[in-house]
């Protein structure tokens, strides 16, 4: 028994003010969330995106080609109702950060975390006012409280699609402060990918690539990519 999809009812699409934003119309019928909920994007270049997916679509609508419509429906469905938890939730990678936690050997490997995480611990010390401190070993060693209390303070005042994004930011690359560089454009996105990415790529370096694990990375450095792009469309 073939699978139902929803077929395309509508001939054009368009985006239109509202007070919170700006929504989308299919011919005159409003987009809706999952939940029932209008969809409002916080801005008419993140409405576009949405709009663009959504005229895209032919006889059958397929949700897995309409990545910035099931962000917004994340953001105004789950990050909306539960803020605080997920705020909480990505807060909490700062005292497990994965640029705190380094290798005893070899020493080209030691090298290499240094050269690539030390400047952007230095650099979340002097933007975000948290200094994080590296640790040998995976053994957890708790991070000093002021800094990830101004960590928190951050993640805390994102808005809900700002954070919807940055969750995936975050939980993608393993690091809170590859998160937040990721969102401030200190690097470009895929490099700082590659940076969340630097043990596995030593390793394939040193003893050869793994075709499924790279293949698994390229899918999670796509949806890392897409979610730079709707932190930037929801400012």
């Amino acid at each position: 028994m073939s699978e139902w999809k929803a077929k395309r009812f509508w001939t054009e699409v368009h985006v239109v003010p509202e007070d919170a934003g700006f929504g989308i119309r299919l011919d005159t019928r409003p987009v809706k969330t999952p939940a029932k909920r209008s969809l409002i994007a916080p801005t008419r270049e993140f409405a576009d995106a949405i709009a663009a997916e959504w005229d895209a679509q032919e006889e059958k609508i397929d949700p897995l080609k309409m990545p910035f419509t099931r962000t917004a429906n994340a953001a105004l469905d789950k990050v909306a109702v539960q803020h605080r938890e997920v705020a909480d939730m990505l807060a909490a990678y700062g005292d497990a950060d994965l640029l705190c936690y380094r290798a005893d050997r070899p020493d080209s490997l030691i090298a290499r975390q240094s050269e690539q995480w030390d400047p952007l611990l230095d650099w979340a010390e002097t933007a975000l006012g948290a200094r994080l401190r590296p640790r040998t070993g995976v053994m957890h060693i708790a991070q000093d409280p002021a800094a990830l209390a101004a960590l928190s303070v951050r993640v805390h005042a994102l808005g809900n699609f700002e954070l919807a994004a940055f969750h995936d930011l975050v939980s993608l690359s393993g690091s809170l402060i590859l998160g937040f560089a990721a969102a401030e454009d200190v690097k470009p996105a895929p490099q700082i990918w590659d940076i969340s990415r630097l043990d596995e790529i030593w390793q394939a370096e040193e003893w050869g690539r793994d075709d499924d694990a790279e293949a698994a990375a390229e899918v999670k450095k796509a949806a890392f990519l897409h979610a730079k792009r709707v932190f930037a469309l929801s400012q």
